[in-house]
């Protein structure tokens, strides 16, 4: 799929052709950009893949005005699913540590149904890009290496909710401080390798996990070889998770 930047809500439309529905929007709310994409019931994409920056200063106001730009961009949709960096409950986002304090008990949920008058579901950023990498088979564990470091731990195919791996103590850290954006400018390329080798290990021993997932934009840093049951995925994989959301908890 081709990403798009979008820098104004006049752009056209995304011209697709109907899918079988019903039709997820699917969003993932980073700190540096927000995407989107339409899903087909078997959440395979219906449209291409839209982008617009995130603001510099991430207050829910302004973040919700990017989201109307891409919604605008992506019409035709029946529902949304979202990922969030931050901890959610029903809906709610607890925390939001690499975008505003604003966001802190923010009812994103209810805000975006009653905005956009259709039935929303959001969640953890990694746990939906879990969801579109997992096999369903055994212990799976997904890391989101972006602005900050999401984390999402599967069993079986069911998400295990409320992880928070990267504010976890790590070294003399946490695991975010090393493995985030923060960390990658501070300590430069090459250590920042060895980090993400040492904290593969490290999770290994923590989790017994079969297979670990690295998604997120700082994947492409990545210069080592990885062990035969890691795999890097794609950025979309944020997005392909979205109709989980929907099977998983319905």
């Amino acid at each position: 799929m081709t990403v798009k930047t979008t820098k104004s809500s006049a752009a056209a439309p995304v011209a697709v052709p109907r899918a079988k529905g019903p039709i997820t929007l699917a969003i993932d709310i980073g700190g540096s950009g927000l995407k989107a994409m339409l899903l087909d019931s078997t959440g395979k994409p219906a449209s291409e893949r839209q982008r617009v920056v995130t603001p510099a200063v991430p207050t829910p106001p302004l973040v919700l005005g990017g989201l109307d730009e891409l919604r605008k961009l992506l019409p035709g949709f029946d529902r949304v699913s979202i990922g969030f960096p931050g901890v959610i409950k029903r809906g709610t986002t607890y925390t939001a540590a690499n975008l505003h304090p604003g966001w802190v008990g923010f009812p994103l949920q209810l805000e975006l149904e009653g905005r956009w008058k259709k039935p929303v579901r959001v969640a953890n950023d990694a746990a939906v890009q879990g969801y579109g990498a997992i096999t369903g088979d055994g212990v799976e564990l997904t890391l989101t290496l972006g602005t900050g470091m999401g984390s999402a731990l599967f069993t079986n195919g069911r998400l295990c909710p409320g992880l928070e791996l990267g504010h976890h103590p790590w070294l003399k850290q946490t695991y975010e401080d090393y493995l985030g954006r923060r960390g990658l400018d501070k300590y430069g390329k090459k250590r920042w390798n060895k980090l993400l080798q040492d904290a593969i290990d490290q999770t290994a021993r923590l989790f017994n996990w079969d297979h670990l997932y690295i998604g997120g934009g700082n994947t492409k840093k990545i210069d080592f070889k990885l062990p035969k049951d890691v795999q890097i995925v794609s950025n979309e994989t944020g997005l392909l998770g979205g109709v989980a959301l929907w099977r998983e908890w319905s």
